[in-house]
C-alpha cells in the first residue's frame, strides 16, 4: 500500500491531498484568513452566561460569539481561572503547576451561572471551527496534542487510546507515562505511541511543556480576545495526526514549506525524512501530475461513479446527508439478484467510507443500500463498512443495516464540509450548466467496457473536441482501450453534436442502446 501526501501552495492558501494507492482519500485547505483552527487556544472574556442553555457565549474575536457549554468547562475550571488571574497579575513565574494549589472540582451537574460571570477572563480552545452561521464551539478543558501523547493541564489522569488493544502494551505505556508525567498535568497516550520507548515519549512531553510555557508567558500582556497558542501549520498537524510508517512519499511544490516539513519530519521520524521531495516543474502543476484535479472533478458532484457501472447519489439537507446506492445499467455475471445487490453494496461501502473522509461529511448520514434478504449478507456488509472506516480519524458510529437496507452513521464534524463546485458553464447555453467535461470521459469508458463484451466492432460518434482528446497524443486513450480490450474503436467527430453528447454504433451502423 502506497500512501502519498501531495502539498500545493498558492499565494493565499495551501492544499493537502492524501492519496492511498493513487486514489484521493482526504483533501484539506489551509487559508491565510483562517484564524480559528481546531486546537487554537485563546485568552477571552465571557460575554454572557445563559442559564436556560447552561452555556455561555464568549468573545473570541469572531463575528459570532463562540459557544461554551457547561460540560465543556472541565472539572478543574476554578483552578484554571485562579491560575490565569495570578499569571496575568505577574504573581506566578513558574508555569509548571508542580507548586500550584488546585481548587475543588466543579459539580459535574452544576449550573453555568454558579461558576463563571460576565467579563471574566478565561482560556478556551477551539473544538469545532465556525460552520455556516454558527460561531466556533469551544472548551475550557485545554489539551496540547503531540505526536505520541496529548498533554492536559489542570488534571492528573493518565488515559490510553482505546485503539491499542493489547492489555500488556496498555499497562506498559501507563506505567511509563506515570513515571515521567509532571505534577498538575494529565496525559492521553495516542494510538501511534504503541511500541514506543521512554525517550521518544519524554521528548514529545518536553516539547509540549515548552509550548505550554511559551503560551503562559504571553498571558500578562495579551489583549482580550487574542490567540495565545496556535495549532501547528496544517502540514505539520496533518503529519502529526496521520503520518505513519506506511507513507512512501511527500511531494511539495513550495520551497519554504518543503523545508518546514523536512525539519518537522526530522523531529518526529528522522528515518523517513528522505521521502520528502521538492516538486519542480514548469509544465505540469503538481495536482495534475498526480491526477488529483481529475479526481476532484469526478468525486465531488451529486453523482459519484463507481466500478462496474454502479453509482452513488449524494444529497445534502439541513438536518442530514442521504446517500443512495444504485446498481446502474450493466451486465453482470452474478446468477441472482441477491448476489448482484451484495456485489454493488460492497463496492459502494468502500466508496462511501472514502467520500465521508474526502468531503469531511459530519452529523447524521443515512445510506440506502440495495435491499438484501439474507441476514448473513447484511452482517458481512456491516463488518466490511466498519473495516473500511477504521482509518477515519473522525469519531463515528455505524448502526447495522435495517431490513430495508438503511444504514445510519453519525460522524463528528469539527470544520466546514468540503464542498467543491464541479459543474461548469454550458458552451451551448449561455445560462446553462453542465457536468465537468472530464466526467464524460469516465462515462464513455464505463459504457465502452459494457458494450465491448457483446460487440466486436464499435464506432463512437462524439463532439470534435472530445474526439481529439480521445485520439490525439501518445499513448492516446483509444490506444489504451485497444491494449486493454484487444478491439479497435473507430472515433468519428460530429460537428452537429452538443459538447457532451456521444453515441455508440455497431458495424451495421445501428445505434447501440444503453
Amino acid at each position: 500500500m502506497n500512501k502519498e501526501l501531495i502539498i500545493r501552495s498558492s499565494s493565499d492558501s495551501v492544499d493537502f491531498a492524501l492519496l492511498k494507492d493513487g486514489k484521493l482519500i482526504e483533501l484539506h485547505k489551509e487559508e491565510e484568513t483562517s484564524n480559528f483552527q481546531v486546537g487554537d487556544i485563546f485568552i477571552a472574556k465571557i460575554r454572557k452566561p445563559v442559564a436556560g442553555l447552561n452555556a455561555a457565549f464568549v468573545n473570541v474575536g469572531f463575528e459570532k460569539d463562540a459557544f461554551l457549554h457547561y460540560h465543556d468547562l472541565g472539572p478543574n475550571l476554578t483552578s484554571q481561572l485562579k491560575f490565569i488571574k495570578l499569571v496575568s497579575a505577574g504573581k506566578i513565574k513558574d508555569f509548571s503547576l508542580k507548586n500550584f494549589q488546585f481548587e475543588k472540582e466543579i459539580d459535574k451537574d452544576g449550573t453555568i451561572t454558579d461558576v463563571i460571570n460576565a467579563n471574566q477572563s478565561i482560556l478556551v480552545q477551539v473544538v469545532k471551527e465556525p460552520i455556516s452561521t454558527k460561531g466556533p464551539r469551544i472548551s475550557a478543558e485545554l489539551s496540547l496534542a503531540g505526536r505520541f501523547i496529548v498533554l492536559v493541564p489542570f488534571s492528573d489522569r493518565v488515559s490510553i487510546s482505546q485503539k491499542i488493544e493489547d492489555k500488556k502494551e496498555k499497562d506498559r505505556l501507563k506505567k511509563l507515562v506515570q513515571s515521567i508525567k509532571p505534577k498538575g498535568f494529565g496525559v492521553i497516550v495516542r494510538t501511534v505511541a504503541e511500541g514506543k520507548n521512554t525517550a521518544e515519549l519524554e521528548k514529545d512531553l518536553q516539547n509540549l511543556l515548552s509550548r505550554w510555557t511559551a503560551m503562559c508567558k504571553k498571558l500578562p500582556t495579551a489583549h482580550h480576545p487574542s490567540k495565545v497558542l496556535g495549532e501547528l501549520n496544517r502540514a505539520s498537524s496533518i503529519l502529526r495526526d496521520v503520518f505513519n510508517d506506511t507513507f512512501t512519499s511527500i511531494q511539495i511544490d513550495d520551497e519554504e514549506l518543503y523545508q518546514q516539513t523536512k525539519d518537522y519530519l526530522q523531529e518526529i521520524a528522522p528515518s523517513k525524512q528522505s521521502i520528502v521531495k521538492f516538486y519542480q516543474s514548469n509544465d505540469t502543476p503538481i495536482f495534475e501530475k498526480y491526477n488529483i484535479e481529475r479526481q476532484i472533478k469526478t468525486s465531488f458532484g451529486k453523482t459519484v461513479s463507481m466500478s462496474k457501472g454502479a453509482y452513488l447519489i449524494i444529497e445534502h439537507t439541513e438536518a442530514l446527508h442521504v446517500i443512495d446506492v444504485n446498481s446502474g445499467n450493466r451486465s453482470n455475471k452474478a446468477t441472482n439478484q441477491e448476489d448482484t445487490a451484495m456485489e454493488v453494496n460492497m463496492i459502494a461501502a468502500a466508496e462511501i467510507a472514502r467520500q465521508l473522509r474526502l468531503r469531511d461529511m459530519g452529523g447524521i448520514i443515512v445510506v440506502d443500500f440495495i435491499d438484501m434478504s439474507n441476514p448473513e449478507n447484511r452482517k458481512v456488509l456491516f463488518d466490511f463498512l466498519r473495516e473500511e472506516m477504521s482509518d477515519d480519524k473522525a469519531k463515528h458510529k455505524i448502526l447495522p443495516p435495517s431490513k430495508f437496507g438503511l444504514v445510519q452513521i453519525t460522524r463528528q464534524r469539527v470544520r466546514p464540509e468540503r464542498n467543491i463546485k464541479t459543474r461548469e458553464e454550458d458552451p451551448n447555453d449561455v445560462n446553462g450548466e453542465i457536468e465537468a467535461p472530464i466526467l464524460i470521459i469516465d462515462k464513455i469508458q464505463s459504457d465502452l467496457e459494457r458494450i465491448l463484451k457483446n460487440h466486436k466492432k464499435v464506432v463512437l460518434n462524439v463532439h470534435p473536441f472530445v474526439a481529439a482528446y480521445l485520439s490525439k497524443g501518445f499513448p492516446s486513450l483509444r490506444s489504451k482501450w485497444f491494449l486493454e480490450h484487444k478491439k479497435w474503436v473507430k472515433i468519428i467527430p460530429r460537428d452537429a453534436y452538443t459538447y457532451l453528447e456521444y453515441h455508440f454504433f455497431d458495424k451495421q451502423g445501428n445505434a447501440i442502446k444503453d
